[in-house]
C-alpha cells in the first residue's frame, strides 16, 4: 500500500470512530472528503474557540477592514492557515448543490452582480456560524430547522427564493 493510500485509509478509519462524526456527516456537500477536513478544522476541544468569529478569523474567511485617515479598505486575511480557508471555501462551493438556502443565497448574490469567489467566501462565512453552533451544542445540522429560523427572522433570502422560483 502506498503511503498516501495508507494515510487515506487511516483518516477514514479514525473519522469513522470519532464521536462528532454525525455532525459533519449531516453537513450538505461535506461528503467523505470534506467531512474529515472540517472535523480537523474544528477539532474536539470545544474550549478552543469561544465564538464563530474566532473560527472565521483563524481560517482566514473573515475580511479585514483597515483605516487610515479618511480612507477605509477591506481585504481578505493574509495571515491564516490557507488549508483551513481552502477547506471552508471548497465546502461552501459544494453546499450550493445540496442546500436549498445556500443555492438561493448564491443565486441572490449572483443576481446582484457579485463575482463567484466573493459569493463563495461569503457563503463560507455563513456556514462557519452554523457549523460552530452545531459543534458547540453537539447537534447535527438540519436544513429544515435552519429554514425555519430564517422564516422566523423574516429573512429576505427566503422571499428571494420564493419569488425567483429557481
Amino acid at each position: 500500500m502506498l503511503s498516501i493510500e495508507r494515510f487515506d485509509h487511516d483518516i477514514k478509519s479514525i473519522y469513522k470512530k470519532h464521536n462528532d462524526r454525525f455532525i459533519y456527516d449531516s453537513l450538505p456537500g461535506a461528503g467523505p472528503q470534506m467531512a474529515p477536513r472540517l472535523l480537523a478544522a474544528m477539532g474536539s476541544n470545544r474550549e478552543r474557540y469561544q465564538s464563530s468569529e474566532e473560527v472565521q478569523k483563524y481560517a482566514g474567511i473573515a475580511p479585514v477592514t483597515e483605516r487610515s485617515g479618511k480612507k477605509e479598505w477591506i481585504h481578505w486575511r493574509y495571515s491564516c492557515t490557507s488549508f483551513l480557508r481552502q477547506t471552508f471555501v471548497e465546502w461552501a462551493g459544494q453546499s450550493v448543490r445540496y442546500s436549498f438556502w445556500a443555492k438561493a443565497y448564491y443565486l441572490q448574490q449572483a443576481a446582484k452582480g457579485k463575482p463567484h469567489n466573493t459569493i463563495i467566501r461569503a457563503l463560507a462565512f455563513k456556514w462557519i456560524r452554523i457549523l460552530f453552533r452545531c459543534w458547540k451544542t453537539k447537534t447535527a445540522y438540519d436544513e429544515s430547522t435552519y429554514l425555519e429560523a430564517l422564516k422566523r427572522k423574516g429573512s429576505p433570502l427566503l422571499k428571494y427564493a420564493v419569488e425567483s422560483k429557481f
